[in-house]
């Protein structure tokens, strides 16, 4: 059977302060009316008989709020998507042996469904057809440093399956445009698809504590706490996919983008004639490019260009739209406050 497993249990920092830890970016409906969790659950329900959401135990009343109905797997505490894909592939496995998993994150915008469900499709067919983990491939659009990519041994036609020669990481500005002027990257969305025991065996193979761990879990949930607290906090590309053989990609071209800090809005929210994405209440004047978003406060700014405005509850953020990911630079200064 076909289960969709949404990866939801992150704290979304750099998008603070309206992702905070109680209710952190993936219930935010920021792409529009729904809480991000809630379309990629709804995208799962068009490709899976079964979905489910993975998320933290601290977040699971606020997760159900926004998606009812919804199976839940909760984390005790977080250790990074190694331990959350593999304790969803081990309870899965478990109830279904011939369980294959289309693993989306739950921080992801698409604005062309019907091309995603189908190139998911196609991924799906493939770990079920051929054992292999198959991810998608976002066709990049831009020089993009802030996501990993995928490299392929030449170009290659979206919907189709092809080999990934290798993972490559996060890379600086002039690698990122050397990469999409190849055509021989994609970027990676960390979208897969793979049989529930294939990716327990990869995780016996190269992170054996951790399959360990959530094979006990899912005989024996009582034990999450404690077998968690002893686990490598580590990611599922990392641990498993950066060195795994039979890994293949859909290559996709469907509007797709990571709402992973707050220079990612206007591509979710659009702008005016003036580039400025405004969502809440907000005046700009004589400025250009600018991001501002407000929970019910007036935001006005005058003559300013290039600029993150962001009210949300008790605290402000205010930062050039150019650094907008070292958010975390603030929240590293937060640390043990109520502002989290």
């Amino acid at each position: 059977m076909r289960h969709a497993v949404i990866l939801a249990g992150g704290g979304g920092t750099r998008l603070w302060p309206a992702s905070r830890r109680a209710h952190p970016k993936q219930l935010l409906a920021l792409a529009g009316s729904d809480a991000l969790v809630t379309t990629v659950a709804k995208l799962g329900g068009e490709i899976a008989t079964n979905v489910v959401i993975v998320t933290a135990a601290d977040q699971a009343a606020a997760t159900r709020k926004v998606a009812p109905g919804v199976t839940l797997i909760e984390e005790p505490s977080g250790r990074n998507t190694a331990a959350a894909i593999g304790l969803a592939a081990a309870i899965l496995v478990a109830r279904d042996p011939d369980a294959v998993l289309a693993v989306l994150p739950a921080d992801q915008h698409v604005t062309d469904r019907a091309g995603m469900i189908r190139a998911l499709g196609l991924a799906m067919t493939a770990a079920e057809a051929t054992n292999a983990i198959a991810t998608i491939g976002i066709a990049p659009t831009r020089a993009e440093t802030g996501f990993g990519y995928l490299e392929l041994a030449g170009p290659a036609a979206v919907d189709t399956v092809v080999p990934v020669v290798r993972f490559v990481e996060k890379p600086d500005l002039a690698t990122a445009e050397r990469y999409v002027g190849s055509g021989r990257y994609l970027w990676n969305a960390g979208i897969f698809c793979a049989r529930a025991q294939r990716l327990l065996d990869e995780l016996r193979t190269h992170l054996p504590a951790t399959a360990d761990a959530v094979i006990a879990i899912a005989a024996d949930p009582s034990s999450a706490e404690r077998r968690y607290a002893e686990l490598q906090s580590i990611s599922i590309d990392h641990a498993v996919m950066e060195k795994a053989a039979n890994v293949v990609t859909v290559p996709a071209s469907v509007g797709w983008d990571d709402i992973g800090s707050w220079a990612a809005l206007p591509a979710v929210r659009g702008h005016d004639a003036a580039g400025n994405t405004i969502v809440g209440d907000a005046i700009i004047l004589d400025g250009t490019g600018n991001i501002v978003m407000t929970d019910g406060t007036l935001v006005t700014a005058v003559g300013v260009s290039d600029l993150v405005i962001v009210k949300s509850g008790d605290a402000i953020l205010v930062i050039p739209k150019s650094r907008a990911q070292d958010v975390r630079s603030i929240i590293e200064v937060l640390r043990g406050t109520t502002y989290l």
